[in-house]
């Protein structure tokens, strides 16, 4: 094995997806041509499993293997805890990028940052939504028919029951179109997300006042409840829900299978504008619906980049990441297919005219929330998905599924 300090090549462990890949590729010539560093770029792309085998279970970021690593906002704490990548708030109070702090949202600064440290800068941001095919909502026969048969007008539903009935009303296998769909793979993330989601809109807390865990709860049965019957509901659903992670159901959006989705804003943005896309042109977003005692609510779950804590070259990865927080780096990040961090960049107006409902991240994340920032949220996010899995996969009643999560 070649040593670190010798090979050539600057490595990055992301988080597999198209428009990571080529933004940081775009971003990295850019900077090549700049810094003359003579290293080749090496991105090796992985699934989120193999993503934190790669980084953490196999002393990834100890061991010099990364110059810069992806790193989702829900391993903070654990990142923190074995001190695996170094603390940029000296290098960004030094040297700060174009209108740092305020350039960003408070949202996309609060979970990196730890005690007086920052672990990592925003890279790719999206809060949940709901993405809907505009051309299906907006054609005249499906509105006509909708109404007819419900009595009320085809818009976004605004509420869970009336997501459900859309997406019967939308549900066409015979035309490969599907009403919604749910990335529910247990990857530990997908599904505990849509737990979590489905909670809080209805009023839940996974939490008490105490910080507690506390599962069994009415808003906790109405969620799973609602889960379960839809996820088995053959005439409202993609068959392949339980094969699908976000990025799969994103690529079956944008493959006009489904008449719409919960999923994170980037893939809207990207079914929007995607030569590949056979929805290009026809997507929009609205908040996510809600249940009948609680609000719309979306998740703030980001991506970072940071540098590992054994890189052979941290002042090469900070100055790289410096340059990925530039304006038109940012912009750059948005216009490959992710979705940039800056405001500079959600309000740009190019931006707009080729994504006309890019403006509205910044309303969404006004009522996004957050996963705990707990050490042993792995564990936590290990029994909400052995307990979704367990609701979409038997037929134990929810409530002893409940009882049996609180009690692991």
């Amino acid at each position: 094995m070649i040593p670190p300090s010798s090979r050539r090549k600057f490595r990055i462990a992301a988080r597999k997806y198209p428009a990571f890949e080529s933004a940081i590729k775009s971003q990295w010539n850019v900077f090549e041509a700049q810094s003359g560093t003579g290293l080749e770029l090496e991105i090796v792309a992985l699934d989120l499993e193999p993503l934190q085998e790669a980084l953490f279970s196999s002393s990834g970021m100890e061991s010099g293997e990364w110059d810069i690593a992806f790193v989702n906002t829900d391993w903070i704490a654990a990142i923190e805890k074995q001190e695996a990548v170094l603390d940029l708030a000296p290098l960004l109070s030094s040297d700060p990028p174009p209108q740092w702090p305020e350039g960003w949202a408070p949202s996309l600064r609060r979970l990196q940052s730890v005690g007086d440290k920052i672990l990592g800068i925003p890279y790719h941001d999206g809060p949940e939504c709901l993405i809907f095919r505009a051309d299906l909502f907006e054609n005249s026969a499906n509105r006509r028919a909708f109404r007819s048969q419900f009595g009320r007008d085809l818009d976004p539903p605004e509420t869970w029951d009336d997501f459900h009935q859309t997406a019967r009303f939308f549900h066409n296998p015979a035309r490969n179109l599907f009403g919604t769909g749910f990335a529910a793979f247990p990857d530990g993330h997908n599904t505990v997300y849509d737990f979590l989601l489905q909670l809080w809109t209805r009023g839940g807390e996974l939490l008490d006042p105490h910080g507690n865990l506390q599962f069994d709860s009415p808003q906790a049965e109405e969620a799973l409840s609602f889960y379960r019957e839809i996820l088995s509901d053959s005439a409202a659903v993609h068959p392949r829900c339980r094969e699908l992670d976000s990025v799969g159901l994103g690529a079956a959006f944008a493959a006009g299978e489904l008449a719409m989705v919960i999923n994170w804003f980037g893939f809207a943005t990207a079914a929007h504008t995607s030569e590949a896309s056979v929805v290009k042109n026809c997507v929009n977003v609205v908040p996510l619906p809600h249940g009948p005692s609680g609000m719309s609510v979306s998740l703030n779950v980001y991506w970072l980049l940071a540098v590992p804590s054994g890189s052979t070259r941290p002042h090469i990865a900070w100055s790289f990441l410096r340059h990925l927080m530039n304006p038109e780096m940012d912009r750059l990040t948005t216009l490959s297919g992710a979705i940039g961090c800056r405001r500079s960049t959600w309000a740009d107006p190019e931006i707009n005219g080729l994504i006309p409902f890019y403006h509205r991240i910044d309303a969404l994340h006004q009522s996004a929330r957050e996963v705990p920032t707990r050490i042993d949220w792995p564990e936590i996010a290990r029994t909400i998905d052995v307990l979704v899995t367990r609701v979409i996969s038997t037929a134990i009643p929810v409530r002893q599924l409940l009882l049996d999560a609180q009690h692991a």
